[in-house]
């Protein structure tokens, strides 16, 4: 599978995917029409008008999945699928409601480049339980596309030492969901991603790199070019609480 998921799809000081342009053109290849998803926000046709505006110095030609009363048939068109970020509960309750998921299933399969950000992200792993989101809806599952099999936090935040916020760190509430799974979970912090590609797993993006998170273990830091490979090879055990 040919895969690029980003942890944001804005960064400071950069447009929309504008700091992750050389690596989007790179992963695209030949690839010029995409389907773009929308559904994680609810303006969908200004989302994809910033998306489409984002990608085209890269002569990109966009289609949002909301012009069809059918978007899986849009996939017949595309050679790449980017699913943008967003309330991810809400991104997901469409996608079931649509049939993308066993549709976007199939293309990426058969080589279509998949492209996430943020709720995106979230979107290629095997379920939900890792977004950063209020359930702003409910999904009739947390099933996603299962494009990877371990989890993604994206927009992965530090603690941030003194601080008195008395509310739940980014990093205990990963520990809380391995006392329930056991799954690597990889926090993905902004500016940085990650690319599949010939069986490959690499890590990109800024210097402030990622964090690898497993049950009874510690947390792992990794910069920009690891290779993260061996995650792809991962038995996810979900619902397998500690004890």
């Amino acid at each position: 599978m040919r895969l690029l998921l980003l942890s944001n799809s804005t960064a400071p000081g950069h447009g929309p995917l504008e700091h992750a342009r050389a690596e989007i053109a790179d992963a695209l290849g030949g690839a010029r029409r995409m389907l773009f998803v929308p559904y994680a926000q609810a303006d969908h046709d200004a989302y994809t008008a910033a998306i489409a505006g984002a990608l085209a110095p890269l002569g990109v030609q966009v289609r949002g999945a909301h012009t069809a009363d059918r978007p899986a048939t849009l996939l017949e068109e595309a050679d790449a699928v980017f699913i943008g970020g967003g309330n991810s509960f809400r991104l997901l309750t469409a996608l079931h409601r649509h049939g993308l998921i066993p549709a976007i299933r199939a293309k990426v399969a058969a080589g279509a480049l998949y492209m996430g950000s943020s709720a995106g992200t979230n979107m290629a792993c095997p379920t939900l339980r890792t977004t950063n989101d209020m359930p702003i809806v409910q999904p009739p599952s947390f099933d996603a596309l299962g494009l990877v099999p371990f989890q993604i936090n994206p927009h992965y935040l530090d603690p941030v030492p003194g601080s008195t916020h008395m509310g739940e760190t980014r990093a205990k509430r990963i520990a809380e969901f391995h006392e329930e799974n056991d799954v690597p979970v990889l926090g993905l912090r902004e500016g940085t991603w990650v690319r599949a590609d010939q069986g490959r797993l690499t890590l990109g993006g800024v210097a402030a790199g990622a964090v690898l998170f497993g049950r009874g273990r510690a947390p792992v830091e990794y910069g920009p070019g690891a290779d993260l490979s061996a995650l792809l090879n991962t038995e996810p055990a979900f619902d397998n609480p500690l004890g």
